[in-house]
């Protein structure tokens, strides 16, 4: 499977997002993508699901080394004794050692952010966790972090899909060597649903949601994590890397309007910083 290599890690192109799902729900369909041959789960403690992923990942056949578990700490907890506390929680619901990438969920108005690195950067050193990200920086929070924290970050995960541009903050990350992760990669639903990716994927027998998907996969530097619940989904998904886009469907995707954000939550950044 494609890779991305950053900060000592190699983040799996393709991965499986898990917001919303719980329970059994998500147990068997984390079960059902590693059976497919998924080697990234995304989880947080905010989806609540970590519990499940960790019966998932118990029971499954799949040797530690082969697979990538991402997490992330809550806006809330960000103080140095709140993050060790959620980040106990999370490796013990996953039933782990230690986390491949341990992530910033959220940027948090009046944060500590060097205090905050500083306690990922901890657990990094401890080897708890493999590597350490964020997600949601924008530009302005990413210089800071960077430049002036100078945080080794492994990833900034963030919304994109072939209705949102990000071309500012991808420059920057580029720049940096910083992967983004493409969470809502599928546009919630409305790649789906799109005449202009529909028409793409009939020229290659294909559904617009795999265009919308490669389209993605095949930018470098950039991963994305689709939520998947059904086998016939993930498999959708897996399917999609073995598309070849040509350079008249980047075009029309081009072409595409990008203004659409469907992730806007009230404690978000100004994205435009």
């Amino acid at each position: 499977m494609n890779v991305i290599e950053t900060q000592g890690i190699r983040l799996p192109k393709l991965g499986l997002g898990t917001f919303r799902m719980q329970g059994t729900v998500c147990r068997e369909a984390v079960e059902s993508a590693l059976a497919l041959g998924y080697r990234h789960i995304d989880t947080a403690e905010m989806y609540a699901n970590e519990d499940a992923i960790g019966a998932a990942l118990a029971a499954a056949s799949v040797a530690r080394e082969e697979l990538h578990v991402t997490t992330k700490v809550w806006p809330e907890n960000l103080a140095p004794d709140s993050i060790r506390r959620a980040f106990d929680t999370s490796l013990k619901k996953l039933r782990l050692d230690f986390v491949d990438l341990y992530l910033i969920h959220w940027p948090a108005k009046g944060m500590n952010l060097p205090a905050a690195l500083d306690t990922l950067l901890k657990l990094k050193e401890e080897r708890r966790t493999r590597a350490i990200g964020v997600a949601n920086f924008t530009v302005a929070l990413l210089k800071q972090a960077v430049e002036d924290i100078q945080a080794p970050l492994a990833c900034n995960q963030v919304e994109y899909h072939v209705m949102l541009d990000q071309s500012k903050l991808m420059a920057y990350m580029k720049s940096r060597s910083i992967p983004l992760v493409a969470y809502c990669p599928l546009a919630q639903g409305r790649a789906a649903a799109d005449e202009t990716l529909a028409s793409i994927g009939r020229k290659h027998d294909a559904s617009a949601a795999q265009v919308a998907l490669k389209w993605l996969l095949d930018q470098d530097g950039v991963a994305a994590i689709p939520k998947a619940g059904r086998k016939e989904s993930q498999q959708a998904n897996w399917d999609a890397m073995k598309l070849q886009l040509d350079d008249d469907d980047r075009a029309a995707i081009a072409a595409l309007p990008k203004g659409r954000r469907f992730v806007n939550p009230g404690f978000a950044p100004d994205w435009d910083r």
